[in-house]
């Protein structure tokens, strides 16, 4: 096992992972900007390093800071959360030559799912349903409507290396492709780096469905469940529940469907395998993030697995002690993304925070680095916590989450929460009548 290890990012999942780190028995080492130098993972870490000033391409982004880092406090492996370095190739496989343990996928495993085509098409060749699309960029316009037209409108233009809900365009016919192609391939490269784009089917009143992977070095791979993720704005998740309100069959179709991909690319780590699921129950994969997810606490909610500390383990080469009939599922859970937005407009709304209390009881959790009388900063995410409860149903589980974020007092900063509580009493919600297209319908 790793005597120290670096945490290469910020907020509630850099607090999330010192926490696993110190159960581990593992010193902890943060890196920290000068807007985050009172985080409370700087505080709760064992050692801090600051590595450059708030904007994050000096910072948090910046490669040979962190690796410094590592360097000077003897950091024999690195974990990068989410966001920032956590899908970047380059990073991983830098550690790798400098004898730094990259807490992740290998680089090449980074590589090819980073890259939705080569993902898409690796789903494909391990038997896996995906959605109607080239299976190849799509360099023309002229080649851009031919594939429209052949798999018939709406469809997205999606780029390459696209992720977090960017990169994509919704298009219904060939008047609105030709009056985006160039404007979409330039946000690819603006975003991404790359004009890479491709197009494929708009799946209608879709759900999005992901299944939770985790897999160690000696072939072992096995799923967590499910977890729904179809309340969005923008395509970027604000609530996610798991198990999700879908039949036994296509659960466990999605199951099998998210083994057998990590199977067939040789998978180590935790890792999440997307999926977009039809009116008919029919399902389709769309890309595998190769990170710990926003959303993990409602899968360890409802298995008891720590997938933070079994990242560290599998990283370390420890093998899984799990076989699948050992995972056992119980209850439902269901995740709270409050931001510092403004609950109608969605404009951020960093801050001091002048008073703040958290909701507790059964069934509540909170993941959160802030504090009476902290400042959020304006450089980064807006996320303020993640409000997490977990009870023996989904009705249930409404009704702890109402409670839970009706206790919640974050004054100082406008917040997400009105939003939350107007979800859960939402009758189609309730009810389980949902789509990534709902939210958006009712905002």
């Amino acid at each position: 096992m790793f005597k120290r290890v670096l945490v290469a990012n910020r907020g509630e999942i850099a607090l999330r992972i010192v926490r696993a780190l110190k159960e581990l028995g593992i010193e902890s080492v943060v890196v920290f900007s000068e807007a985050d130098a009172d985080s409370l993972a700087v505080k709760f870490a064992d050692k801090a390093v600051c590595i450059g000033p708030p904007d994050p391409s000096q910072s948090y982004l910046n490669i040979q800071a962190i690796l410094s880092a590592c360097n000077i406090t003897g950091a024999e492996a690195v974990h990068p959360g989410y966001g920032f370095l956590a899908e970047n190739p380059s990073f991983a496989e830098l550690c790798r030559d400098v004898g730094v343990v990259f807490i992740g996928p290998s680089p090449e495993h980074i590589e090819v799912m980073g890259d939705k085509l080569r993902a898409i098409k690796a789903a494909k060749e391990a038997g896996v349903s995906v959605v109607p699309g080239s299976l190849d960029e799509v360099e023309s316009l002229d080649e851009a409507l031919a594939v429209a037209n052949d798999i018939g409108y709406p469809v997205m233009v999606k780029a390459a290396f696209g992720g977090g809900g960017r990169g994509m365009r919704l298009v219904k016919n060939d008047d609105e492709l030709e009056r985006v192609w160039e404007a979409a391939r330039r946000e690819a490269v603006a975003g991404f780096g790359s004009a890479k784009v491709y197009i494929e089917k708009f799946i209608e009143d879709a759900r999005h469905i992901e299944v939770q992977v985790i897999a160690d070095k000696y072939g072992n791979v096995l799923h967590l469940g499910e977890r729904e993720c179809s309340i969005q704005r923008r395509h970027q998740k604000l609530l996610e529940e798991a198990p999700a309100a879908i039949p036994n069959s296509v659960r466990k179709r999605l199951w099998s469907d998210a083994v057998k991909l990590a199977e067939h690319v040789g998978y180590e780590s935790a890792g999440t395998v997307e999926f977009l699921v039809d009116r008919d129950g029919n399902h389709y994969f769309i890309e595998m993030n190769t990170r710990v997810q926003v959303e993990h606490p409602v899968t360890e909610m409802i298995t008891g697995v720590d997938i933070v500390k079994w990242q560290v383990m599998i990283a370390a080469g420890e093998r899984l002690p799990y076989t699948q009939d050992d995972i056992k599922f119980s209850g439902w859970a269901m995740e709270f993304r409050i931001n510092a937005e403004d609950p109608t407009t969605f404009t951020p709304s960093p801050g001091k925070i002048t008073k703040l209390v958290f909701p507790g009881g059964p069934g509540v959790r909170i993941d959160s680095a802030v504090y009476e009388g902290y400042e959020i900063p304006p450089y980064y995410d807006s996320m303020v916590a993640k409000l997490i409860v977990h009870a023996d149903t989904r009705i249930d589980a409404i009704k702890r989450g109402i409670r839970a974020l009706s206790e919640t007092v974050i004054d100082g900063v406008k917040t997400t929460v009105p939003l939350h509580l107007a979800v859960l009493k939402d009758e189609d919600f309730v009810n389980g009548n949902i789509s990534v297209e709902w939210l958006e319908a009712r905002l």
